[in-house]
């Protein structure tokens, strides 16, 4: 039985529809935005590799009037006019932020490209911003149709620059003066979407546009981009068959892994629904690999993320469970003091868990995304730049050498540079760092607070041979800890599990913040 054809690299609907390429459908979703009328301006914001460019590739063709390319689409069998209307396409993704001339150089060449695809003149002398306009003009007085504009990671530029502030309010004020351009022209333009991570509110095209539709936590929008459980079976389900196989798992733990890794992202407040990274998946079923692996993250320039915040302020959050979070905490207004959690948000490691007028409770979406996350952590917090410390540290806890690890992770706490406003520190901090790089390599299974009956262990981690029960002190001895294990019996209920037990104690001075003890024993 052949299977389906998977893209892994290309995000333009022709390509796909014309070499064959499985195409999850959204032309449904589409077709009331297309069908609007002339109050058609929208913006949807989403994690980068989250399908942005293909929709915007499927609404140019659609604007083109390409039905050939539709056969067999849900908007093909729907009341649609197939008219066909000049299309400005902008990306300005990946661009070079090095400098602002480097910005402003390589920005003129993207609008530039724009123009010669539809065919339209770029005047030097005028800047990027005059010329959209006289595009905008131009295209739908010689076409005699107004304008559909399609704008490609709108934000990008700015993102990448956040760490050089000035530069980046220099970008961000170029690229206002260009979008402001779309309300002087509002007379001349079909149909508007805009498409990026981050909704900087201070940039002009928000508060401009008075008429622009937001459609990030419009809950009839939730899944247009993402694929749900039931779209992946029925597009995929061949290839996910054969995928078990290869794993040797039955279909139904196959799918509850598959789940567990790159399914959990939810996009609006009430609807409840949850969409798979469509990268993820198509990078996964493209190679049908005998294991589950990273492979979005690697795009998603997580160090300009992780870099915005100290060690503390991110050793201090359970991520795992984000709760208090309102709406005003989740976006990006003045670039000089973003909230770690909207930037954690917006840029694809956090999604909504849940929501209760007015608060949501955010999380990590997936697996992929957690260990990602907390590999780099590890890297910041221990100052380095690849994972060979992480690699090493936990592979000598893994084969149970407690005293390799213990060692490595001492070194680890004497890396850690804390807040000077910290006023007080909690064995939180101490075990938040203790789990981040124990989740973050993947071989463990790791309960942090773990339930027992008279209490609770501050972290265990789980391999298939042993179980490491810790404890941990802040001025009080290792000893101390390993003593408490013992009475609050933390470790018993792993007692017959046929695995090594070890129980280890850690002690923190509160003053220098270093690991200054350790103990360890077997389970007697």
């Amino acid at each position: 039985m052949e299977e389906e054809k998977i893209a892994q690299g290309t995000y333009d609907f022709r390509i796909m529809r014309e070499d064959g390429f499985r195409y999850v459908d959204k032309t449904a979703l589409l077709y009331p935005l297309i069908t609007r009328g002339r109050d058609a301006f929208f913006f949807i914001s989403r994690p980068r590799r989250f399908g942005k460019s293909l929709m915007l590739s499927t609404l140019e063709y659609l604007f083109q009037g390409r039905r050939d390319l539709f056969k067999g689409l849900a908007i093909d069998r729907m009341d649609y006019d197939w008219a066909e209307y000049p299309v400005l396409h902008f990306n300005f993704g990946t661009m070079d932020v090095t400098t602002f001339d480097s910005f402003y150089s390589t920005f003129v060449a993207r609008v530039m490209q724009a123009f010669k695809e539809a065919k339209v003149t770029y005047d030097p002398a005028f800047a990027p911003g005059d010329n959209f306009a006289n595009a905008i003009r131009s295209l739908a007085q010689d076409r005699g149709k107004p304008v559909v504009i399609l704008i490609d990671e709108y934000d990008a530029p700015v993102g990448a620059a956040l760490n050089d502030i000035e530069k980046a309010e220099a970008i961000r004020a170029k690229l206002s003066a260009f979008y402001g351009e779309i309300k002087n022209n509002v007379g001349n333009i079909r149909f508007m979407m805009m498409t990026g991570v981050t909704r900087f509110t201070q940039l002009s095209v928000f508060s401009a546009l008075n008429n622009l539709t937001d459609l990030t936590m419009d809950s009839r929008y939730a899944t247009l981009l993402g694929y749900t459980d039931e779209e992946l079976e029925a597009n995929f389900s061949k290839t996910l068959h054969r995928h078990a196989e290869i794993m040797g798992l039955s279909y139904e733990d196959y799918r509850e892994k598959l789940r567990w890794w790159y399914n959990g992202y939810r996009f609006a407040r009430w609807n409840t629904a949850k969409v798979y990274n469509p990268f993820a998946i198509g990078q996964t079923l493209g190679a049908c690999e005998p294991e589950f692996i990273g492979t979005w993250i690697a795009t998603g320039q997580t160090s300009a993320v992780i870099n915005y915040f100290t060690n503390n302020q991110l050793a201090e959050r359970d991520y795992e469970n984000v709760e208090g979070v309102t709406e005003e905490d989740l976006d990006v207004c003045g670039l000089e003091n973003i909230r770690p959690v909207a930037m954690l948000y917006q840029s694809g490691y956090l999604t909504i868990k849940d929501y209760r007028t007015p608060y949501f409770t955010l999380g990590f979406p997936d697996e992929e995304v957690r260990r990602a996350f907390n590999t780099q952590l590890v890297q910041k917090f221990a100052g380095k730049k690849d994972n060979d410390y992480r690699n090493l540290t936990c592979l000598a806890l893994m084969k149970g050498d407690v005293a390799t690890f213990l060692g490595r992770l001492s070194d680890l706490y004497a890396h850690l540079a804390y807040g000077p406003q910290e006023n007080s520190i909690h064995e939180f901090s101490y075990q938040r760092i203790l789990y981040v790089l124990l989740t973050s390599d993947g071989s463990f299974r790791v309960t942090a607070e773990d339930r027992q009956s008279h209490g609770r262990a501050d972290l265990v981690a789980e391999t298939p041979e042993r179980v490491f029960v810790f404890e941990l002190k802040v001025d009080g001895t290792p000893q101390e800890a390993i003593e408490q294990i013992k009475e609050k019996g933390y470790a018993e209920p792993y007692r017959h599990s046929g695995k090594e037990v070890h129980l280890i104690g850690l002690s923190f001075d509160g003053q220098t913040r270093h690991l200054t003890g350790t103990a360890t024993e077997p389970l007697a």
